[in-house]
């Protein structure tokens, strides 16, 4: 693809701008819970992970050789991993309360996904081999 690079580099930002929104809500606690902000939970800052590893993802997106193409397979997988795992511990319910989910816990694995999907079409040139 020839703006796979760019798609990534640009869902990597929007990761980053999603961690602002809010992911859910606990009506019994009245807690607003963002990938930066999970005061009165056991979350800590679930985004943090997502933008570090999102920061290393842009820079292999950006590396033009073929190792920084592979290793930001590998990176882009963990990334859609930790993006799961915020998905499936945050909106689980805990002793009979359910918290009300939002648009970010969506948006953070859609663009996990796209990031994942971006890293299998790196834009490299490959060495011709003089036969």
């Amino acid at each position: 693809m020839k703006y796979s690079q760019l798609i990534g580099i640009s869902a990597v930002l929007a990761i980053a701008a999603v961690c602002f929104l809010p992911w859910v809500y606990v009506p019994v606690a009245n807690i607003t819970v963002t990938g930066f902000n999970a005061n009165g939970t056991d979350f800590g800052k679930p985004g943090l992970l997502l933008v570090i590893l999102g920061g290393i993802n842009v820079i292999f997106f950006l590396t033009p050789k073929i190792w920084a193409k592979r290793t930001n397979v590998f990176i882009g997988a963990v990334t859609l991993a930790w993006a799961i795992k915020n998905y499936i511990i945050i909106s689980s319910c805990y002793e009979g309360d359910c918290p009300v989910k939002k648009i970010g816990i969506y948006l953070q694995l859609l663009f996990a996904i796209i990031v994942l999907l971006m890293t299998f079409f790196p834009k490299i040139k490959l060495p011709v081999e003089k036969a």
